[in-house]
């Protein structure tokens, strides 16, 4: 049949692409975002300060905006280079953690009512889909093979 023929093979053709396209795909959203924040354009500024304020006080804010956008330029990075991928899951895992404080941390900033989110809310909230980009990449990593060296 003409349609299995071609599901067929849109199904390979995707499963060939997957993983770069989402390597891509990660590295856009976090070096264009990191960069944002490292020349001071970022839109998402007022809520990191915001959260910034209620959390770290050891540095100043201006210090924290540059170093947080170098560290998402990093990941974005480590995202395009195969090999690193066990290097940035843990600094992915970093980050949406910080990611996801706003939603309890700042709700009056996050939610305009019961399971409503705020733009800034739904900002936030589509990092879900990072998530499960990332763990997609991370299911196709081949496992570590320690053979025994003998001398």
């Amino acid at each position: 049949m003409l349609i299995n023929s071609i599901d067929v093979k849109l199904i390979n053709f995707f499963k060939r692409i997957s993983i770069p396209v989402a390597r891509f795909g990660l590295f856009v959203v976090f070096f264009w975002f990191g960069i944002l924040k490292v020349v001071g354009l970022s839109p998402a500024s007022a809520l990191v300060q915001q959260l910034f304020e209620q959390t770290i006080n050891f540095m100043s804010f201006n210090s924290f905006i540059i170093l947080f956008g170098f560290f998402e330029c990093l990941i974005g990075i480590l995202f395009a280079i195969r090999g690193l991928e066990r290097v940035v899951m843990p600094m992915l895992l970093l980050h949406m953690i910080t990611t996801f404080l706003p939603l309890i941390i700042l709700p009056e900033v996050t939610w305009s009512g019961f399971f409503v989110p705020t733009l800034e809310g739904q900002y936030i909230i589509k990092n879900l889909v990072i998530i499960a980009a990332a763990i997609s990449i991370a299911a196709n990593l081949q496992p570590f093979s320690f053979k025994n060296r003998q001398s």
